[in-house]
């Protein structure tokens, strides 16, 4: 069927990578135009042992898609803060996040090849908690797939138990979520 196997987004006529790049800064505009924070992209490539016996993208993996661009999130949050915090944020040492509870709304079927831009908007913090929207974007069909609302909830891994959120990643937070608000506004005129 295919002499030099699959066709991939890398192999773009002229130069390689040209047509992916092309498509990363589609998705990346789209996921900034509806509000997602830049420092939250992660991108995803679907491999074949991604999909399942119908041949798209099982359902567990867009969670753990998710739950990777979360973490990455959190790292480059963690830059802004000190290098004790930075390190221990995403080891379950002090005070970070947990899970409470994710909830998925699949929008398309995601086939291979494919990559997929996982963007997230932090929103509605609480002094223990707050929401995170996250939406998936394939490369391949231009448009979002599947998206999420999750619900983080501070946590002290040292005591075992919920607290309230630090003080500078609070604010960090908050940072962030007003600038994503108010790009999504801008963009909405």
């Amino acid at each position: 069927m295919w002499p030099n196997g699959p066709p991939s987004l890398d192999d773009a006529p002229g130069q390689p990578g040209t047509l992916e790049i092309i498509l990363s800064r589609q998705a990346e505009k789209h996921a900034r135009e509806a509000g997602y924070d830049p420092l939250s992209f992660w991108e995803q490539k679907i491999v074949w042992g991604d999909l399942d016996s119908f041949r798209h993208l099982n359902n567990v993996r867009y969670v753990r898609f998710i739950e990777s661009g979360r973490m990455k999130y959190f790292s480059e949050l963690a830059k802004g803060l000190s290098a004790e915090t930075a390190k221990n944020m995403p080891e379950g040492k002090g005070k970070s996040i947990i899970l409470k509870k994710i909830g998925v709304n699949f929008k398309r079927p995601v086939v291979y090849p494919d990559t997929l831009l996982v963007s997230h908007r932090p929103h509605s913090l609480e002094p223990t908690r707050f929401h995170l929207s996250t939406s998936l974007y394939s490369y391949s069909q231009q448009a979002e797939v599947a998206s999420s609302d999750s619900i983080c909830v501070w946590y002290d891994y040292d005591t075992l138990k919920k607290c309230e959120a630090p003080a500078d990643i609070g604010a960090l937070l908050q940072e962030r979520t007003t600038l994503c608000a108010e790009a999504h506004q801008q963009r909405s005129r």
